[in-house]
């Protein structure tokens, strides 16, 4: 009985997180950056590690400035690093959450380029591109493979000491 509460409580902050990004979706950016850090101050630093990597990821979303948004962008990064398949499977479908890491680091590559920093741009791009085998051959992975692409021929090879 106590697995299946928690369980419940677990689903009803999935639950909150997702309707947060559909007040964002619906264009009321405010509304959802005051939500998602109202439930962050209840997950907490320490907290679930899909809970922190998904609102992370979608509070990134809903930033402004750059360095603000790569701020939102590395604590998800750093959420996925504790989260395990197991506990990924509790809620979602990917096969596992290697999946997760070619969107996070296209996210930061997208950051540091709004940053004017092309060579940590293009660290991340090879960190997305060398993950994007975790992806399935959908929808989802080919629109994440074809936004790497994008960036990649935005940022140019360069040198790595811009």
């Amino acid at each position: 009985m106590t697995e299946q509460q928690e369980q419940t409580a677990e689903d009803a902050m999935m639950t909150r997180i997702g309707q947060a990004v559909m007040l964002h979706h619906g264009g009321d950016r405010e509304e959802a950056q005051d939500r998602f850090l109202g439930l962050w101050a209840e997950i907490g630093e320490d907290g679930d590690p899909l809970h922190r990597c998904t609102l992370a990821h979608y509070m990134a979303d809903t930033q402004v400035d750059p360095s603000d948004e790569l701020a939102w962008d590395l604590r998800a990064l750093s959420a996925a690093d504790e989260l395990t398949d197991k506990r990924l499977h509790e809620h979602h479908t990917s096969p596992t959450v290697r999946g997760f890491y070619p969107s996070l680091h296209l996210n930061i590559a997208a950051d540091y380029v709004k940053l004017g920093r092309p060579a940590a741009a293009r660290s991340h791009l090879r960190r997305a591109r060398g993950a994007v085998g975790a992806l399935e051959d959908d929808g989802y992975g080919n629109g994440i493979k074809e936004a790497i692409a994008r960036l990649e021929g935005e940022v140019g090879e360069g040198s790595e000491e811009e």
